[in-house]
């Protein structure tokens, strides 16, 4: 593959979908409100959210507790950069409202499995963050050519197939405009999101694959982590 990660496609075939991990309503909560107070991305993330049942009362507290309506300690969004086995690159996006918590989790998981955090800068060099819209290919009445060429005319940057369903990437700051114009022509998006894809993907030796695939999970069930990447070969 070109471009999607190799982690997402474990994730999806595993059911490790946003709406069934744990603390799903609080990793949604706080990507709202990091997007109301950045004003970046919030159409997305409450997309998202709905997606995963979250009610509108909840949606909308995390609206107001980013945007300063409602008092409370501030979430922030972290980056961090770390060494897997094998040396494997991983970047894990933090949003908490505790980061001394957070860290320690972080470190701990990590050392469990061997791994490391790294400087910044270290690894994310390796990837490059690019906008990355999900199309389920199942239920679709277009013909193949027809919905390549609306994908073609919609802005977007370039598209592949997997595994039944078509990954449409775009430029970042053009994300929500390739997205409606998909839409625009009927066709179902299931997801839309910023992601850090590789630019190339590293080996793992296989008896080191699990151990990796287990690391990867157990970041992300942590609470206070929201996505994580990595460019190994799995």
């Amino acid at each position: 593959m070109s471009g999607h990660s190799k982690w997402a496609n474990i994730k999806h075939r595993k059911g490790k979908q946003d709406a069934l991990k744990a603390n799903a309503y609080t990793k949604l909560a706080n990507v709202i409100i990091v997007a109301a107070r950045t004003n970046k991305g919030l159409d997305l993330a409450v997309e998202r959210a709905k997606k995963a049942n979250m009610t509108k009362d909840k949606i909308d507290h995390a609206i107001k507790k980013g945007r300063g309506e409602i008092a409370g300690a501030e979430v922030e969004e972290i980056i961090y950069e770390a060494y897997g086995p094998e040396g494997i690159a991983i970047i894990i996006k933090v949003l908490t409202d505790n980061r001394n918590r957070a860290l320690s989790s972080l470190r701990s998981i990590l050392n469990k499995y061997n791994g490391k955090l790294a400087n910044a800068g270290a690894v994310s060099y390796l990837f490059e963050q690019k906008g990355v819209l999900e199309i389920n290919l199942t239920n679709q009445t277009l013909s193949r050519e027809d919905l390549e060429m609306i994908i073609i005319d919609s802005g977007a940057s370039d598209y592949e197939e997997d595994e039944g369903r078509l990954f449409v990437y775009a430029n970042p700051k053009k994300l929500e405009e390739v997205k409606k114009n998909i839409e625009f022509k009927t066709i179902k998006i299931d997801n839309a999101k910023l992601e850090m894809v590789p630019k190339t993907y590293a080996s793992i030796s296989e008896n080191k694959k699990e151990s990796l695939i287990k690391l990867l999970e157990e970041l992300e069930e942590e609470q206070d982590i929201d996505e994580v990447y990595t460019n190994a070969d799995l």
